[in-house]
Order: C-alpha cells, then structure tokens, then sequence
C-alpha cells in the first residue's frame, strides 16, 4: 500500500490589506480557494489597514502546532511591501514565536500567467454590453499602483511592453494587433491616468482600455476608474473602457502555488540587479544597506499608540 505523502508547510498568503470591503472580501474568497485545492493548510492575512491581521493569523497557525510556514506576499511588484514591510513583520512573529520559521516567497509578477489574465480582463472590456470585441485595434493603458522604488515602477513598463509583445507590436498584423502598450501610475509615480490617455490621444488612439494592474478591487482601483470617465467624458470622440482587476481566479491560484512550490524548494530568482537597498543607483544612494523594518501598524500589539508609517506617507488601497 503506498503512504500518501505528508502535507507539506502551511501556505501563508501575506496581503497589504485595504479600506475597501469588497477587497477584504475579494482577499477572503481567494485565501478559501486554495484552501479547497490545497491539501497543507492555507491562512491568510494583512500587515495594515483589514482584518484578519497578520499578527493573528501567525499565532492561530502557532497555536495548531505549526513550527514552519511559507509565506507568499500577494503583491504584484516587488517594492516596499514585499522588499521590507511583510519581511519585517515576519521577523516580529519569529521573536514572538519561539521555534517558529519560515520560508519567503517572491512577489507575483511579472508572470505568462499574469499576462493571459490582464488579456482576459482586456477582450471583456472591449466586448461590451454585446459581447462581441468591438472593430479595429485598440490602445491599453497599464495602470499599476506607483511606488518610490525605481525598481517597482520600471517593473510596471515591463509589463506593459510584454503584454504589447506578441499582441501587437511591430503592427496591426500581429497578435490581437493592439496599437501599443503605455504604462501609468495612479499614485507616487508619473504618467498619471490623465497623463497616459492624452499620450495615447496624441499617438492617434481612438479605441483605449483602461487596464488596472492590481489584484483585487480597492480605493486606488476605483480612482484608477474615476479618473478614465473623467478624462472620457471630456474627450466624447474616444472610446474609453476600464477592465476590471484581475481578481480572484484559478489562474491567479496556479500563479501563488507556483510561489509556495518555489519557496518551498528554494528556488527563489530574486531580482537584486536593480535593488535600492543593494545596488547604488542615482537619487537613491541613501537606501543602499538601509534595514528593512516593518512601518507602524495600528493592528500590531507591538505599535500601542501609533497610528503613523515609518516611511511617511499615507496609505489607501
């Protein structure tokens, strides 16, 4: 009789969190997905901003007896999130939790899969109301969070140029012969949303898809949105859509098991060629060997009355 194989490390999905219910939510039905497809056990949590908070999330999971995880930040980029915050917080639960380990996953993108799902997203848009894909080549607009990281936000244009590829750079005969790719930030970084639509306006777009690069449904998604009808209803001669965000999915559940497998196998490609804290880049020279701490979290015990980031900024997702 053949032992079936031990389960392996509990899967620990490490979100940023939000102020947005219906992405709280989005989060819920995606952490219960790969607990129904996943035989080790699944939790997931938050650093900031929702419930569950990651604090309680890691104590539940040391309470059932678990000396060993593997964590998968459920970020897109690799910026300040994944680079610092949700290891710092780790290394708070590994103080707290004597004998308690884990392992890191890299951050999501960019991915083939990824890409499948944002052409998904794309062709729902220009189908309509109808649901047929409406004539002649269309324009997108990548839209990703924008960060301070350099790094992040080049990462933002990779995107963009690999989901052009093959989709319809270098002509109309190509691919789903889009017109082209332009990648824009709805916060901390440039092109703004208004920005990108105009660029794309000038170039001769007349067809545009608003694409969000984002996971699930938020504050910054919904200004991403906002800011297309905006800039649409002052310009009636284009044809202006936003596609929904990627969401929760079964593709996106390949893509986190994908990173659980790695972790766990330690494989880990981490893109350090272009790091602020490990390479000395113009403008940023003051973050090379910078420590990696957690910012203040009003969730943690540990933070008491503080209710500010220790990078100073403001956040709403």
């Amino acid at each position: 009789m053949t032992v079936p194989a031990e389960p392996g490390p509990p899967l620990l999905v490490v979100g940023h969190g939000t102020q947005d219910k219906d992405g709280v939510a989005d989060f819920g039905r995606f952490v219960q997905r790969l607990r129904r497809r996943m035989r080790p056990a699944v939790a997931g949590g938050f650093i900031e901003l929702s419930p569950p908070p990651l604090t309680e999330v890691v104590a539940g999971l040391y309470g059932d007896g678990h000396r060993r995880v593997a964590a998968v930040p459920l970020v897109l980029v690799a910026a300040g999130h994944g680079k610092g915050d949700i290891p710092g917080a780790m290394a708070r639960e590994l103080v707290r939790h004597p004998g308690l380990s884990y392992t890191y996953g890299r951050p999501l993108g960019p991915h083939p899969t990824l890409l499948t799902l944002l052409e998904e997203r794309m062709e729902a848009a220009l189908s309509g109301a109808s649901g047929t894909a409406a004539d002649g080549p269309a324009a997108v607009l990548l839209v990703g969070r924008g960060s301070t990281d350099p790094d992040a936000n080049a990462e933002v244009h990779k995107v963009a140029r690999l989901f052009w590829e093959g989709r319809g750079a270098g002509g109309p005969d190509q691919g789903h012969g889009l017109m082209c790719v332009e990648p824009a930030f709805i916060s901390l970084a440039r092109p703004s949303v208004p920005e990108g639509l105009e660029r794309l306006r000038s170039l001769g777009a007349r067809r545009i898809v608003v694409l969000p690069y984002f996971l699930f449904r938020g504050v910054l998604p919904d200004r991403v949105a906002d800011e297309a009808r905006a800039y649409a209803a002052g310009h009636p001669a284009l044809d202006i859509r936003c596609a929904e965000v990627i969401g929760d999915c079964e593709g996106l559940a390949d893509l986190v098991v994908e990173r659980y497998e790695e972790a766990l196998a330690g494989d880990i490609r981490m893109n350090c060629d272009t790091c602020v804290y490990r390479i000395t880049l113009p403008g940023f020279e003051d973050r090379v060997g910078a420590p990696q701490t957690p910012h203040h979290h009003p969730d943690d015990p540990a933070d008491g009355h503080g209710h500010g980031h220790g990078h100073g900024h403001v956040h709403a997702h």
